[in-house]
C-alpha cells in the first residue's frame, strides 16, 4: 500500500532504492518539416528508458507504487542537432480504495529548447550540467516526485523539491531560457521557487487535505470526503487574499479543475455554496465549469 510506504520512508528513511517514476514520453513531430523522422521516434525511446530506469531518489519504490506521469514534447523546430518545442507535464496518483488516478500536474512548459545529436547517450549527474534536456527532465521528474508526496504526507516533497531547486541552481550558470527569474515570471525557476517558499504553503496543505482526508475517503465516506475537498479548496483562498495571481493557483486548477467539477456533480448533495463562490473568485478562468456544478 502506497500510503504506508510513504510513511514509513518518508519518517524512518530508509535506504532502499527503486524506480519512481512509470513515465510515457511522446516526442510530436507534426509541426516539423522534416523528411527523415526517425531521429524523432530514437529520441522517444531515449528518454522513455531514461526516465524510466533512472533512480531519481534513495526511497524504494514498488513496481505498482510508480508514479504515473506523461511528458509531450510538441516540437515547433528542428535544426542541426537543435531541437525547438513546448512540453506538457502530467502527473497522477491513485486513490485508496479504487481504479480511480487522480490528476496532481498539468502543465505546459513554452521555454524548451535543447540539442540531441541521435543515439547520444543520456545521463545525469545532480552535481553537473549535462545537456538542457537532462536538466528539464530531471528538474520535472523532481517536481512529480514531490507533488506526490505531498499528497501522501503534509510536507512529504520537501526534499524532493531541494533536490529540483539544485537543478535550477546548475543549470542557471548555463545560457539556457527557463531557468533564471529573469527569463519570465512563470517558468521553471519560478515554479520551484513557489514549491519551497512558505508564502504559498497553502498549495501544499491543501494537496494533502484534497487527497489524503478527501479523496482516499471517498469510498467509505463520501459525503466527509466531499467536506475536506471543500476545505482544501477554501484553503487555496487564503493564498488568494496573499498573492492574487499566484503561479500556484493556476498550477492547482488546470489539474484539477475537470475532478472537482465531477466530484460535485455527483454523489451525496453538501453545502457547496460558499466554495462555489471561493471558486468564481480565485478561479476566475474557470468560471464557465463551474457553473455546471449542481451541488
Amino acid at each position: 500500500m502506497k500510503i504506508i510506504y510513504y510513511l514509513i520512508f518518508l519518517h524512518l528513511g530508509f535506504n532502499l532504492k527503486g524506480q519512481e517514476l512509470n513515465a510515457q514520453v511522446i516526442v510530436n513531430s507534426d509541426l516539423v518539416n522534416q523528411t527523415n523522422q526517425q531521429i524523432f521516434k530514437t529520441l522517444e525511446r531515449a528518454l522513455n528508458e531514461f526516465i524510466n530506469t533512472q533512480v531519481w531518489t534513495n526511497k524504494d519504490f514498488l513496481n505498482q507504487e510508480r508514479i504515473s506521469c506523461s511528458f509531450v514534447f510538441n516540437l515547433s523546430g528542428y535544426s542541426n542537432d537543435k531541437f525547438e518545442a513546448t512540453l506538457q507535464v502530467q502527473s497522477e496518483r491513485p486513490v485508496f480504495n479504487t481504479n480511480y488516478s487522480s490528476p496532481i500536474l498539468n502543465y505546459l512548459d513554452k521555454d524548451i529548447i535543447f540539442s540531441y545529436q541521435e543515439f547520444q547517450p543520456l545521463f545525469f549527474n545532480e552535481s553537473s550540467f549535462e545537456s538542457n534536456l537532462i536538466s528539464i527532465i530531471s528538474f520535472y521528474a523532481y517536481v512529480i516526485i514531490g507533488l506526490d508526496a505531498e499528497t501522501f504526507s503534509p510536507n512529504g516533497g520537501s526534499i524532493f523539491f531541494d533536490q529540483a531547486r539544485q537543478v535550477v541552481n546548475i543549470a542557471q550558470t548555463t545560457s539556457q531560457k527557463g531557468w533564471k527569474p529573469s527569463d519570465g515570471i512563470r517558468n521553471r525557476f519560478w515554479l520551484i521557487d513557489a514549491l519551497r517558499s512558505n508564502t504559498f504553503r497553502e498549495y501544499r496543505q491543501s494537496l494533502f487535505i484534497y487527497h489524503r482526508d478527501g479523496l482516499d475517503t471517498m469510498v467509505d465516506d463520501p459525503e466527509s470526503g466531499k467536506i475536506s475537498i471543500m476545505k482544501a479548496i477554501n484553503n487555496m483562498e487564503t493564498l488568494f487574499q496573499r498573492r492574487p495571481n499566484a503561479f500556484l493557483l493556476q498550477i492547482f486548477f488546470d489539474a484539477k479543475v475537470e475532478e472537482i467539477v465531477n466530484l460535485f456533480q455527483e454523489g451525496p448533495e453538501v453545502d457547496f455554496k460558499r466554495t462555489e463562490e471561493i471558486l468564481k473568485k480565485i478561479a476566475p478562468f474557470f468560471g464557465s465549469r463551474w457553473k455546471q456544478i449542481k451541488a
